[in-house]
């Protein structure tokens, strides 16, 4: 590819295709795992009860549907700013695709907020740094990451997948095996309300599968790379999901769970003693995991953005040694740390739910239009695919937004 003008007519490179299937499906297995597991699990019980397990299978589900429509219309628009050029083509309104592209832009802000936040609660456990000075220094050194380049930044978003992955499987078999807590012995119906209350919420824990198509100009063979990692992260972090959750809602008492700043950790400490602060360690790494790939997919959103409206156009340019969009990077960067900083943890994530859910209920909407239009695509999906995703999303933001009132 050669050299790119962007919307002001200065020189820029092209971002650079360096990405494969292992590392990108590791991506979005550790933004979601990360973005969720570590911080949510503790909120969801204080819904769902010891159905909390029942709450994240039924968000994966709502989340499943829409998955399959970003897997084909990746396929049909391998660009970065994914959900713009979905929601653009397919409703045939760029004004539509810019608001899109700039909710996906707030959502990932907001979320690496929550994440940054919620990982800081954990460093804080085991070493005596203040929070506000560890969100400052942690949020500048991924920032720094995602500058330097997307291989650096995904290789390590893989190291850090790897380690939350050993933690989380240390968390179920301490919760399989130890004293089964008293709650998890009653005799407790399941409470529907509490439940999809629960699943609302656990549907935060399932923001990755989206952030996979807005790599899709730095992915090798995107057509066969970007819906196979969709899918394979999705269900992998399904089954991650519900095994952690019953371990926890098993072991620890529901208060107690929904109390503590580290849940996991106290999955450690109520059925093998000691402090557990090697998971609250685990934890830092997760959340660290999903601050930096959030930090990533929204600056490419902001590239790809930058050549549909002039007034983001700045955000265009890529820089020549490290072929990543720095001034989109910085800029999120920024506003990640200010989240951290200053908004609640559980606001953070009732936002970014009620924004994601609306993206796919257009992102549905699009590929609906779309496939009446085009039939054919790379990967195709039936059409009750993006009906079902469509009914589901709309019903979930409902309840979201029901939720708020």
């Amino acid at each position: 590819m050669g050299t790119l003008h962007d919307g002001q007519g200065q020189m820029s490179a092209p971002l650079k295709r360096r990405i494969g299937l292992g590392l990108l499906t590791a991506y979005g297995v550790g933004v979601m795992v990360g973005a969720g597991i570590y911080v949510l699990v503790g909120a969801v019980a204080a819904d769902a009860g010891i159905w909390a397990p029942l709450s994240f299978i039924l968000a994966g589900l709502i989340a499943a549907p829409s998955a399959l429509s970003y897997a084909e219309f990746s396929t049909r628009i391998p660009e970065a700013a994914g959900e713009a050029a979905y929601v653009g083509q397919g409703l045939g309104s760029q004004a539509m695709a810019v608001l899109v592209g700039l909710a996906i832009v707030t959502a990932g802000t907001v979320s690496a907020g929550a994440v940054l936040r919620g990982g800081v609660g954990y460093l804080t456990q085991v070493l005596p740094v203040g929070s506000e000075a560890a969100i400052i220094a942690l949020g500048l050194t991924l920032v720094a990451v995602a500058v330097i380049g997307v291989l650096e930044s995904l290789a390590l978003a893989a190291v850090f997948t790897a380690v939350e992955l050993i933690g989380l499987v240390l968390v179920v078999w301490a919760g399989s095996t130890g004293t089964v807590s008293p709650d998890w012995s009653l005799d407790m119906p399941p409470y529907w309300p509490g439940i999809g209350l629960g699943a609302v919420l656990a549907f935060f824990a399932f923001i990755g599968f989206e952030d996979i198509v807005n790599m899709a100009e730095e992915v090798s063979r995107p057509e066969r790379t970007l819906p196979r990692a969709i899918l394979i992260s999705l269900g992998v972090t399904s089954v991650i999901y519900a095994l952690v959750s019953w371990a926890a809602v098993r072991a620890v008492p529901l208060e107690d769970l929904a109390a503590s700043k580290g849940p996991l950790a106290l999955v450690w400490q109520s059925t093998r003693g000691g402090s557990g602060a090697f998971l609250s360690v685990i934890a830092v790494f997760a959340a660290l995991n999903g601050v930096l790939a959030q930090i990533v997919m929204a600056s490419r959103v902001l590239f790809g953005l930058g050549r549909r409206s002039p007034l983001l156009a700045v955000f265009r340019g890529v820089h020549p040694r490290f072929g990543t969009p720095v001034l989109a990077t910085v800029l999120i960067g920024a506003a990640v740390i200010l989240c951290a900083l200053f908004v609640p943890v559980a606001d953070l994530a009732g936002v970014t739910s009620i924004i994601l859910l609306a993206v796919f209920v257009l992102v549905n909407l699009a590929l609906i239009f779309e496939k009446r239009r085009a039939p054919e695509a790379p990967f195709r999906v039936p059409m009750m695919v993006p009906v079902l995703g469509l009914v589901l999303a709309g019903a979930a933001l409902a309840a979201a937004l029901g939720g708020l009132g």
